[in-house]
């Protein structure tokens, strides 16, 4: 049976990974893994987490199974911060733990398959993972264009929900559009918010970078606008990158509607979906993050720890953005005035390769870059090499 499988093609990523890893060239720049780093290019655990696993370490009494629905101290200490008082006034809210947002994101997708539904929406460019996701389970993706001339292009998905039924869904990137870092403005996700509701079409929000754009609150303006509107959503929810969390893979799916009777139905079917997949997810990541939720002291050196980290990317798409002069045409300037770790820059396969080959330049082939993995001491670099390729 095995012998009749095809050869898969290896991730680019890890495949790009390994070469930066290769690489002995001392000014080298990696700027295709999508962690966040500091200044001083590492992946720090946070001091707020470090404490609660310090905690969790002394009072944990068992490690015996959760269930499928996972910690559920985690979920309720973390969803205050998904729901405003006015999105947890006007719907019913019930979530679940699953390992990392990509969990989140499957099951959120496995229960439109399981409740009838097959068509999903997805902005292009988006994180490769979706369409994957929505292969797999043999959904039909029906693709629109996320980004026009430098900004959130909007009337894509307008025009496409005109033609959608409640048996449709989309993927909206809650903030820090992922590749592109380019977010809907206040007034599109108003519009967006009003056709789902006239539509019935499913929201499925994916946040995944909370607190790494413009803050807590202000980068969930977009999705507390749709719940104010719609009947029911679905909250795909990630702690890797605003908790540091990656490899411990944390995540949530939440379900909101204003009937209860429906939320506990799509638990009860979630809850099995879990079951079948993963059977229940990992605990340690999320039992440290709820001993953080729940702790004043621990909130405020997180929040302290995010902000640092928000700041830092903000002065490296400003001092990105400053290159438009030197190197004019692949989006330099957009970059400037997008959210969170990703930016999108205009390249062609040719001169992603030479950046990589010439200058020690490490990259997406698609022209996305991580913004976080630069430096104050390696913007200039970075900007020098793209001189020297666009020409």
């Amino acid at each position: 049976m095995l012998d009749r499988l095809t050869a898969q093609p290896a991730d680019p990523l890890l495949a790009l990974i390994r070469l930066h890893a290769a690489d002995e060239r001392p000014g080298k720049i990696d700027l295709g893994v999508g962690v966040y780093r500091d200044e001083s290019g590492a992946t720090p655990v946070f001091r707020a987490v470090k404490e609660a696993e310090e905690r969790l370490l002394r009072r944990q009494d068992s490690k015996s199974y959760l269930g499928p629905e996972g910690s559920r101290e985690f979920v309720t200490a973390l969803r205050p911060w998904v729901f405003d008082a006015a999105g947890e006034t006007a719907h019913c809210v019930s979530g679940m733990q699953t390992p990392g947002g990509t969990g989140a994101v499957r099951l959120a997708l496995a229960l439109v398959k399981k409740a009838g539904g097959r068509r999903v929406l997805l902005g292009t460019p988006s994180w490769p993972n979706h369409r994957q996701i929505i292969d797999d389970l043999g959904l039909d993706a029906v693709e629109f264009v996320h980004v026009h001339d430098g900004g959130a292009d909007a009337d894509g998905l307008m025009a496409l929900l005109e033609d959608c039924t409640a048996r449709d869904a989309v993927i909206l990137h809650g903030c820090c559009h992922n590749p592109t870092g380019i977010d809907y403005d206040a007034a599109q996700w108003s519009a967006i918010a009003d056709a789902l509701a006239r539509t019935g079409v499913l929201p499925i929000v994916d946040v995944a970078y909370q607190g790494l754009g413009r803050g807590m609150h202000e980068d969930l303006a977009g999705l507390r606008a749709v719940l104010d509107r719609v009947d029911a959503a679905l909250v795909a929810y990630s702690c890797d990158k605003n908790f540091g969390l990656y490899r411990d893979r944390v995540g949530a799916l939440f379900v909101a509607a204003k009937d209860q009777d429906v939320v506990e139905r799509a638990c009860s079917n979630a809850n099995a979906l879990a079951r079948a997949n993963w059977s229940m997810p990992p605990d340690h990541g999320a039992a440290a993050a709820a001993i953080v939720l729940e702790d004043a002291g621990l909130v405020r050196m997180w929040q302290d720890e995010l902000d640092s980290m928000r700041d830092r990317i903000a002065r490296m798409r400003t001092a990105l953005a400053s290159g438009e002069s030197r190197v004019p045409g692949i989006g330099l300037e957009a970059v400037g005035q997008g959210n969170g770790l990703f930016a999108m820059l205009l390249l062609d396969a040719t001169q992603v390769e030479r950046l990589r080959t010439e200058h020690a330049v490490y990259m997406a082939g698609s022209g996305r870059i991580n913004v976080a993995g630069l430096t104050d001491a390696k913007v200039d670099a970075f900007l020098s090499a793209l001189e020297q390729v666009c020409r």
